[in-house]
């Protein structure tokens, strides 16, 4: 994947706070100096996507995580972790930033449905890129919400391959987070990282308390 530097100068910038609650600094500090080397070195082992593919982000986003805990050598546990990921999401700045929409308006709920079609778009718009980044297979299974599900991800394949499978699981909760800051609530039962064969995103409006 092409090299960019803005993920991790702003994520590296947030998470500090959050790491030095839970770690204290002198973890922190180690891990932030050591990751940035290691963000660079797991790009380049990363097989590309696209570098304008829709999906990108979550590449460049969860690689600061991955290096962040990779640099502390042992120091940062999973349990900990998760914490400050999640203190992360969902805490101001992040949260606010992601909180734009409400998923209980009909035409919000609709445009997020449109969106993921987008994404797919694009890969079917980039044959190079088709076999190796996402792929999005909707289902109308559900009265309520929108469902789609991915049996490929980057993410859990380069985990698998660079040995970061143990902590991949703390970003997959990522998308419970962005989810609920829209005030939805995601349903999910498998996820690639965990050893299941999909991973499933039934999105429903959190006003809907028995959804079908």
């Amino acid at each position: 994947m092409k090299y960019t530097g803005k993920y991790y100068m702003v994520l590296s910038l947030l998470l500090r706070k959050h790491l030095i609650n839970q770690f204290g600094k002198e973890v922190t500090n180690k891990a932030l100096k050591g990751a940035k080397p290691i963000y660079k070195d797991m790009l380049l082992k990363c097989e590309d996507i696209g570098y304008d593919n829709p999906m990108a982000g979550n590449i460049y986003m969860c690689f600061v995580f991955l290096a962040i805990w990779k640099a502390a050598d042992g120091a940062i546990d999973y349990e900990g972790y998760r914490k400050v990921i999640k203190d992360f999401m969902t805490t101001s700045p992040v949260s606010k930033f992601m909180s734009s929409g409400d998923l209980n308006d009909p035409i919000t709920l609709k445009k997020g449905d449109e969106r993921m079609h987008k994404m797919q778009e694009w890969a079917d718009e980039h044959p190079e890129y088709k076999d190796k980044t996402w792929d999005f297979n909707f289902e109308n299974k559900h009265k309520d919400g929108i469902y789609y599900h991915f049996t490929r991800c980057p993410l859990n394949d380069f985990a698998r391959k660079n040995g970061f499978l143990e902590i991949l699981p703390v970003c997959c909760e990522i998308d419970h987070y962005m989810t609920e800051a829209k005030h939805g609530v995601l349903h999910r039962d498998y996820t690639l990282a965990t050893g299941g064969s999909i991973c499933d995103y039934w999105i429903v409006p959190d006003k809907i308390k028995n959804p079908k």
